[in-house]
């Protein structure tokens, strides 16, 4: 049986709707619904999605190939979209999810919306990804740090700690609202595609710790991607210089 995997990533922006609603205001004072969010991290409940970054990738050959890289966003889809495609894509490829947080974040923001929209999304509940002990839904923010608080990093670091590419620079989950504001999101699904690569490339590295991958093996996955890359590099190129192409638009999967 083929061993199949989704790399995901998630980019959101407060839904000031919703907390109108919660706290019985007018719907139309956005400034009444930013004080009543405050100025820390947001409730998962309050998390709108504007973007799903998505890596699927199958162990083929001896390596890791990967099949489809894809971000698609709030400038082409509305949010209920967005996770309706992401269901129907477990649903069809029953895999397992790979991320960086997902089980504090990615996973229960991806719930919430979906009740929020009022959505039948079977495919987050297709294996048990709520499990966070199950693989099913590896963590590896969570994996890694044996699920100590004290002993996590983030994405950025662990990256840069590897060697490996992190975050593009000035660039942050903080910076998403601003940019979405401004119609950018070319740029937001750009960013939520590093990280889809960079928690990849952890992947890759986690399973060759765990004697998953072996050195060859895990070259041969690292040259894959990088090929993959190329060839997507190239397909944007191609499209230039008429229309720029949404980030990420190569996919057999």
């Amino acid at each position: 049986m083929t061993r199949r995997i989704v790399v995901f990533d998630l980019e959101t922006t407060p839904d000031l709707a919703a907390v109108a609603r919660v706290h019985d205001l007018d719907p139309s004072d956005q400034a009444a619904a930013r004080a009543k969010l405050g100025k820390g991290f947001p409730a998962l409940i309050y998390h709108q999605i504007v973007v799903i970054g998505t890596l699927v990738a199958e162990y083929d050959d001896g390596a890791w190939q990967v099949r489809a890289l894809d971000a698609p966003h709030g400038g082409d889809h509305d949010e209920a979209a967005l996770i309706a495609g992401f269901s129907a894509r477990l649903e069809r490829l029953h895999p397992q999810l790979v991320s960086f947080a997902g089980h504090s974040f990615d996973l229960p923001v991806l719930r919430y919306r979906g009740l929020v929209n009022g959505l039948s999304a079977p495919g987050l509940s297709i294996r048990p990804y709520h499990r966070r002990y199950d693989e099913s839904a590896l963590d590896l923010c969570d994996h890694v740090g044996n699920y100590e608080t004290r002993s996590k990093v983030k994405l950025d670091t662990m990256c840069r700690a590897l060697g490996l590419p992190g975050k593009p620079a000035g660039m942050n989950g903080g910076c998403v609202a601003d940019l979405v504001a401004a119609g950018r999101f070319d740029d937001v699904a750009a960013y939520c595609t590093a990280d889809v690569l960079a928690t990849f490339r952890i992947f890759l590295a986690y399973e060759r710790l765990r004697g998953l991958l072996d050195a060859g093996a895990h070259a041969r996955s690292e040259a894959n991607l990088t090929g993959f890359l190329a060839a997507r590099a190239h397909h944007t190129r191609a499209a230039e210089p008429s229309v720029r192409p949404a980030p990420a638009t190569i996919r057999s999967a």
